[in-house]
Protein backbone atom coordinates (compact mmCIF):
# COMPACT_ATOMS: atom_id res chain seq x y z
CA UNK A 1 0.00 0.00 0.00
CA UNK A 2 1.73 3.81 -0.89
CA UNK A 3 2.04 5.96 1.95
CA UNK A 4 0.22 8.53 1.26
CA UNK A 5 -3.08 6.10 0.84
CA UNK A 6 -2.16 4.63 4.70
CA UNK A 7 -1.75 7.90 5.95
CA UNK A 8 -5.23 8.86 4.56
CA UNK A 9 -6.90 5.69 5.63
CA UNK A 10 -5.98 6.35 9.25
CA UNK A 11 -7.33 10.01 9.42
CA UNK A 12 -10.21 8.40 8.23
CA UNK A 13 -10.17 6.02 11.18
CA UNK A 14 -9.03 8.55 13.52
CA UNK A 15 -12.11 10.62 12.13
CA UNK A 16 -14.62 7.96 12.39
CA UNK A 17 -13.24 7.35 16.09
CA UNK A 18 -14.13 10.90 16.95
CA UNK A 19 -17.47 10.43 15.43
CA UNK A 20 -17.91 7.63 17.43
CA UNK A 21 -17.59 10.20 20.60
CA UNK A 22 -20.20 12.51 19.36
CA UNK A 23 -22.32 9.45 18.94
CA UNK A 24 -22.06 8.05 22.18
CA UNK A 25 -23.47 11.29 23.90
CA UNK A 26 -26.90 10.61 22.09
CA UNK A 27 -29.53 12.52 19.97
CA UNK A 28 -30.60 13.99 22.19
CA UNK A 29 -26.84 15.58 23.10
CA UNK A 30 -25.82 16.27 19.63
CA UNK A 31 -29.50 18.26 18.90
CA UNK A 32 -28.83 20.42 22.07
CA UNK A 33 -24.95 21.20 21.21
CA UNK A 34 -23.82 23.39 18.70
CA UNK A 35 -20.84 22.58 18.78
CA UNK A 36 -20.95 18.99 18.47
CA UNK A 37 -23.20 19.84 14.97
CA UNK A 38 -20.30 21.54 13.95
CA UNK A 39 -17.62 19.05 15.25
CA UNK A 40 -19.54 16.63 13.15
CA UNK A 41 -19.65 18.61 9.81
CA UNK A 42 -16.29 19.14 10.26
CA UNK A 43 -15.71 15.33 10.64
CA UNK A 44 -17.33 14.43 7.72
CA UNK A 45 -16.05 17.27 5.66
CA UNK A 46 -12.28 16.01 6.42
CA UNK A 47 -13.63 12.04 5.51
CA UNK A 48 -14.89 13.29 2.06
CA UNK A 49 -11.77 15.07 0.95
CA UNK A 50 -10.08 11.82 2.23
CA UNK A 51 -12.57 9.86 0.42
CA UNK A 52 -12.23 12.11 -3.31
CA UNK A 53 -8.07 11.34 -2.03
CA UNK A 54 -8.49 7.81 -2.10
CA UNK A 55 -10.39 7.38 -4.79
CA UNK A 56 -7.64 9.25 -7.50
CA UNK A 57 -5.46 6.73 -5.56
CA UNK A 58 -7.55 3.81 -7.23
CA UNK A 59 -8.01 2.34 -3.55
CA UNK A 60 -10.95 0.39 -4.49
CA UNK A 61 -13.91 0.88 -2.30
CA UNK A 62 -15.17 -2.10 0.08
CA UNK A 63 -19.05 -3.27 -0.34
CA UNK A 64 -21.17 -0.52 2.23
CA UNK A 65 -18.82 2.25 1.45
CA UNK A 66 -18.84 4.92 -1.52
CA UNK A 67 -16.12 7.45 -2.37
CA UNK A 68 -18.58 9.35 -3.75
CA UNK A 69 -20.98 9.66 -1.62
CA UNK A 70 -18.61 11.08 1.06
CA UNK A 71 -17.36 13.66 -1.47
CA UNK A 72 -20.61 14.99 -2.17
CA UNK A 73 -21.94 15.31 1.28
CA UNK A 74 -18.38 17.18 1.71
CA UNK A 75 -19.81 19.47 -1.20
CA UNK A 76 -22.78 20.40 0.46
CA UNK A 77 -21.70 20.92 4.13
CA UNK A 78 -18.91 22.62 2.97
CA UNK A 79 -20.61 25.29 0.24
CA UNK A 80 -24.52 24.73 0.73
CA UNK A 81 -23.85 24.56 4.63
CA UNK A 82 -27.44 26.68 4.21
CA UNK A 83 -29.10 23.58 3.37
CA UNK A 84 -27.59 21.25 6.27
CA UNK A 85 -30.53 18.74 7.51
CA UNK A 86 -28.84 17.89 11.23
CA UNK A 87 -31.22 14.30 10.88
CA UNK A 88 -29.06 13.10 7.75
CA UNK A 89 -25.59 14.48 9.62
CA UNK A 90 -26.71 12.52 12.55
CA UNK A 91 -28.03 9.10 10.12
CA UNK A 92 -23.99 9.69 8.68
CA UNK A 93 -22.29 9.88 12.18
CA UNK A 94 -24.94 7.58 14.10
CA UNK A 95 -25.10 5.15 11.08
CA UNK A 96 -23.29 5.24 7.79
CA UNK A 97 -19.92 6.16 9.81
CA UNK A 98 -19.94 2.82 12.24
CA UNK A 99 -20.54 0.65 8.73
CA UNK A 100 -17.46 2.54 7.11
CA UNK A 101 -15.22 1.60 10.48
CA UNK A 102 -16.62 -2.02 9.93
CA UNK A 103 -15.99 -1.93 5.87
CA UNK A 104 -12.91 -0.35 6.20
CA UNK A 105 -11.15 -2.56 9.12
CA UNK A 106 -9.03 -4.70 6.69
CA UNK A 107 -7.38 -1.67 5.21
CA UNK A 108 -6.92 -0.09 8.14
CA UNK A 109 -5.11 -2.76 9.29
CA UNK A 110 -3.13 -2.85 6.21
CA UNK A 111 -2.73 0.65 6.46
CA UNK A 112 -1.12 0.69 10.03
CA UNK A 113 1.29 -2.22 8.82
CA UNK A 114 2.17 -0.62 5.71
CA UNK A 115 3.38 2.39 8.30
CA UNK A 116 4.85 0.32 10.69
CA UNK A 117 2.66 1.11 13.62
CA UNK A 118 -0.11 -1.06 15.76
CA UNK A 119 -3.35 -0.79 14.32
CA UNK A 120 -5.03 1.94 16.21
CA UNK A 121 -2.34 3.93 17.24
CA UNK A 122 -1.99 6.72 15.03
Amino acid sequence: MDTRVAKELLHVQRWISIAAVIVAKGKAAYDGDDVAQEAGDSLMIKIGEAAKTLAAHAVTAPVGVNWSDAARNREILAHRYHATDREVTWQTLSVSLPSWERALAPLFTEAAATLGIEPGQH
